[in-house]
């Protein structure tokens, strides 16, 4: 019996749609990336990420044409010059592709709990299972490198533990030292100190590629933020005599020459920035000292107000994509009539 065909739900249609982007968004970086990179053995790796990339969103565009969904502008071949020199040093790359399985193993695994049809299970189910294996390409490549962040090392618990007391969720008594960091605490305070490393890096070589004086100044702004924040988290954790993780390889050249449109390069900072706000709030959910969970909270509140700032720049550019929405019923009614 043929099986009857199921209309797309909301929730498909948000992980479809924003699957797309953030495919298409990649794909013209992966591809510069690939063009750029020297090391032979980084570069297969970074070869593997555009193939992914690219088999996701031919998948994708197939099977928009077959839902008669509209294909999101998106971005292509036309946002990257790959002509341009190189910008980024190996390590960085590596590092970028890391950032990206990272997130996109967390954001395939939400993408896959809002799907019900069958066929859109399938597609998330094998970028889950495309995404472990890239994770597990770069993070060997990079410990073999000896260029992989690791997580600070603390000593192993003699034995369970209950709290006994409710100071220690307290942090923000001036006249008392906080107790030490947990595992929990340290694990979450290293790695968004890792993306705001990546983030500041990012934003440099934005800054330094942007030709339009606006699109300077917000890059430039980026970086300052995402500098603050890394000393922030860098001095909780030496508070708390545990060293920051760091790495002298991640770098941008001096080149001034733009790789990227300045649309992709928004785009770019926006994904990073909205991967900043999702860090921060799972940290503050994980942490039980109260000034870690009014840091993130504080850092938050900046981090969205420099989010919103980048939106109105990309709408007075008409470079903001708008996701699929609900008919505005009051705009119909006042046609109808």
């Amino acid at each position: 019996m043929e099986e009857k065909k199921v209309h797309l739900t909301s929730g498909e249609m948000a992980v479809l749609w924003t699957g797309y982007q953030n495919d298409s968004m990649s794909l013209p970086l992966l591809e510069y990336f690939v063009k750029t990179v020297e090391d032979d053995e980084i570069k297969p790796v970074i070869e593997f990420a555009r193939q992914l990339s690219e088999g996701h969103i031919k998948f994708l565009t197939a099977f928009f044409q077959n839902e008669k969904f509209p294909i999101p502008a998106g971005f292509s071949s036309k946002d990257v010059n790959l002509n341009a020199q190189k910008l980024y040093t190996d390590p960085f790359m590596l590092e970028f592709i890391i950032l990206m399985a990272k997130s996109g193993l967390v954001a395939y695994g939400s993408s896959l709990g809002m799907c019900t049809r069958k066929d859109i299970r399938a597609f998330f189910i094998n970028c889950i299972d495309q995404t472990m294996e890239l994770y597990e390409k770069v993070t060997d490549i990079a410990l073999e490198k000896g260029i992989y962040l690791r997580r600070p090392f603390i000593d192993l618990p003699p034995e369970p533990d209950m709290i006994d007391d409710k100071s220690y969720l307290s942090g923000l008594n001036p006249l008392k030292k906080p107790r030490p960091l947990n595992a929990i605490e340290i694990a979450h305070l290293s790695f968004n100190l890792e993306t705001n490393m990546v983030g500041t890096m990012l934003a440099l070589s934005f800054s330094q590629a942007a030709k339009s004086k606006e699109i300077i100044r917000y890059m430039e702004r980026g970086k300052d933020i995402s500098k603050k924040h890394v000393k922030i988290l860098s001095a909780t954790l030496l508070d708390n005599d545990i060293q920051a993780p760091n790495s002298a390889d991640y770098a941008v050249k001096g080149s001034g020459e733009a790789p990227f449109t300045e649309r992709l390069m928004m785009q770019l900072m926006a994904f990073l920035t909205t991967l900043g706000l999702g860090n921060y709030a799972a940290a503050a959910s994980a942490s039980q000292r109260s000034d870690l969970i009014l840091n993130y909270e504080r850092l938050s509140l900046e981090i969205a107000q420099f989010a919103k700032d980048g939106a109105d720049l990309m709408i007075k550019h008409k470079w903001l994509e708008q996701p699929p929405g609900s008919p505005n019923r009051k705009v119909l009614a006042k046609k109808q009539s």
